[in-house]
């Protein structure tokens, strides 16, 4: 799993490719979670999926966790681009009436 990120004016972006499951989601967590708090305040959180080739779960768990924890910073949280596999799986959970679906 790897994870990347940039800022484009007021939007944090986090970009994940790789394997989001159970054995890779403790170090994510933690990258992204000190991603978030050292950019508190910037208006919204984009999660770019285009990369992700897979997620259990774990993923699910990862997610909603982030979406918490933007929340209380008064932030919003979409994700962008997720393949075809983790859309079916984001679109049966219901996480996007939480975090809605952007295209690229």
């Amino acid at each position: 799993m790897k994870l990347q990120w940039g800022k484009r004016g007021e939007d944090l972006y986090i970009f994940l490719s790789g394997e989001l499951d159970e054995h890779s989601v403790a170090g994510v967590r933690e990258s992204a979670d000190r991603l978030i708090d050292e950019h508190a305040g910037l208006s919204r959180a984009v999660f770019n999926l285009a990369g992700l080739r897979f997620m259990d779960s774990a993923g699910i768990g990862f997610l909603l966790g982030r979406y918490k924890r933007l929340k209380r910073y008064g932030m919003a949280m979409y994700l962008e681009s997720p393949e075809p596999s983790a859309d079916k799986v984001l679109s049966i959970s219901g996480l996007y009436s939480l975090m809605p679906k952007i295209e690229e």
